[in-house]
């Protein structure tokens, strides 16, 4: 049984970010491509509303950048956003290439000769998709590129444990690889590579309800920082504002899109309520719209409020949502006729592991793309469809600067066997489902939508024992899938909780009831959190 692999680039996590960027390099460069479970499994395969580029001639460059300025309140890097938005439509021709089916105009009223529409916090309509599964299109799409490519090795069903990283003689460090447990055999293998790129995507899980699949555990995020890289801005979760609410309907998204194509939201009693909150109404950004949601949840004291479609036509709503009609129609709801029960819920991670314009890391020869990275694109609240964008963008780039540098990385050194001569099968596996679960909940109550200082100290002491708890556990018995996932939430959720308590104020995503003000005299900049290892790159 082969234990040790070796590389020329390493790529952890198979969405749109890490598929691309594979796809992007040459044919004679050795790649691994590392899945947590089937290869298309994770947030791109369910993204459904599409991608946002200026393709309209009505539209421009300048005006995606303000809009994107604007949704992010102040915090965005104005760099990152006009070098993302002017490499818009170079990948949607790209994913076109490659063969996505995007959804085609039937009438002239866009210059683009696809249906482009609007959603919150755009001025324009400028979000491309196929129908409403633009994630699953682009998805399978990149999957069947990815499995007919002879340099491509694709290892599903493998979760990384850390990464390996080695000293230079001027003390900075180089990443050369990574433990990784096989699933299926159980046994864990050593990948060694000249380039490793981390792209495994959000870490929406650390809360009770989220929109996302089993695998956002924040995986890219804990390791990055436990290898010595800095992160930002964790205190910005996104809270999604529309998720089917159903005892039945795990994780289901209603895209934003039905508020692009005129839905309302409404109380029980059929009353709209976004008007009293935001001249945009349902178009506003949203940060806005999930605390409106939050508010009239919390005042009225009901279990969800109601997204309505149903003043537009049964033959228009079947063919621009195929996927949520018939979704919803299995829960026993027709959205022709009735109104969706909706709730908020966690949905996109706008802090991450810290890149420059090139997606390098503060590690030698770590790359990270996707919503893994903070690049400075989303600031304080991602408009929407800007994240996709963003994974085809750095995806692209990163793949540029990787053929630049590849000639000069040295092959790595070989790695340490991983010792498991100490450790035992735990006969205890009650303990880490308790601790997730028990994660879950109080990040949910106490590090949610609303923060306070108190909550923020509550859920910050749970995280310490649990740490310590899970630190004892990982310590003395084999590393199973729930113990490492749990271990990366316990860190990610502890940083998001840190991040918090610095913010003296509410901006976009975050808000506290302690500093309900913006302050943009000594609030305006990003939280950088330092691991205790960092060490600066030394910039070439």
């Amino acid at each position: 049984m082969k234990n040790n692999y070796l590389h020329d680039v390493l790529i952890i996590g198979s969405g749109a970010a890490g598929l691309s960027l594979a796809l992007r390099l040459p044919s004679d460069i050795r790649i691994a491509v590392i899945a947590k479970r089937n290869l298309i499994e994770g947030n791109t395969l369910y993204a459904q509303g599409g991608i946002s580029a200026v393709l309209d001639k009505h539209d421009s460059i300048a005006s995606h950048v303000a809009d994107t300025l604007t949704a992010g309140a102040g915090l965005c890097d104005k760099e990152t956003v006009q070098l993302v938005v002017e490499n818009g439509p170079e990948n949607i021709r790209w994913l076109l290439k490659e063969g996505v089916q995007f959804t085609q105009e039937e009438d002239s009223t866009s210059s683009s000769g696809f249906h482009l529409t609007r959603e919150g916090g755009h001025s324009h309509r400028r979000v491309i998709h196929a129908a409403d599964a633009t994630g699953y299109s682009v998805e399978t799409t990149l999957e069947q590129q990815a499995r007919s490519r002879e340099n491509i090795t694709l290892y599903e069903h493998h979760i990384v444990i850390d990464l390996i990283t080695n000293k230079h003689e001027n003390q900075t460090n180089r990443c050369t690889g990574a433990y990784i447990l096989n699933l299926k055999t159980e046994h864990v293998e050593t990948f060694n590579a000249r380039i490793v790129v981390l792209a495994t995507g959000g870490a929406s899980k650390v809360y009770l309800y989220t929109s996302n699949p089993d695998v956002a555990t924040g995986d890219g995020i804990a390791m990055a920082w436990r290898a010595g890289c800095r992160i930002a801005n964790m205190e910005f979760i996104q809270f999604h504002p529309t998720c089917l609410y159903h005892p039945k309907a795990k994780t289901f998204l209603i895209t934003e899109a039905l508020r692009g194509e005129g839905a309302y939201l409404k109380r029980p009693d059929g009353s709209r309520f976004m008007p009293d909150y935001d001249e945009r109404a349902e178009l506003a950004p949203r940060d806005i719209v999930a605390h409106a949601i939050d508010h009239e949840m919390k005042r009225l004291g009901i279990e969800c409020v109601y997204l309505d479609i149903t003043h537009k036509s049964a033959e228009f709503i079947q063919e621009h949502f195929p996927t949520v009609y018939s979704s919803c129609l299995k829960f026993g709801i027709d959205i022709t006729r009735e109104p969706i029960p909706v709730v908020p819920a966690a949905h996109y991670t706008c802090g991450g592991v810290i890149t420059d314009h090139r997606a390098q890391t503060d590690i030698e020869g770590l790359y990270a793309i996707g919503e893994t990275a903070y690049t400075g694109l989303h600031g304080a609240n991602r408009m929407a469809s800007n994240s996709l964008l963003e994974c085809l963008v750095f995806g692209q780039l990163a793949a540029e600067d990787i053929q630049r540098v590849l000639a000069d990385t040295p092959a790595p050194p070989p790695a340490e066997k991983w010792d498991e001569s100490r450790v035992t099968d735990s006969d205890e596996e009650v303990v880490v489902s308790h601790n997730w679960e028990e994660l879950r909940h109080f990040m949910w109550d106490y590090v949610g939508i609303v923060r306070s200082n108190k909550r923020l100290e509550r859920a910050k002491r749970r995280v310490n024992l649990l740490r310590h708890e899970i630190r004892w556990y990982y310590d003395n018995f084999r590393v199973t899938n729930d113990l490492l996932e749990l271990r990366n939430l316990v860190d990610v959720a502890d940083l998001i909780i840190r991040s918090a308590q610095r913010r003296k104020e509410s901006r976009g995503l975050h808000y506290t009831i302690d500093f309900p003000q913006t302050d943009d005299v000594t609030q305006k900049k990003p939280t950088i959190l330092i691991p205790d290892n960092y060490s600066p790159r030394i910039s070439d």
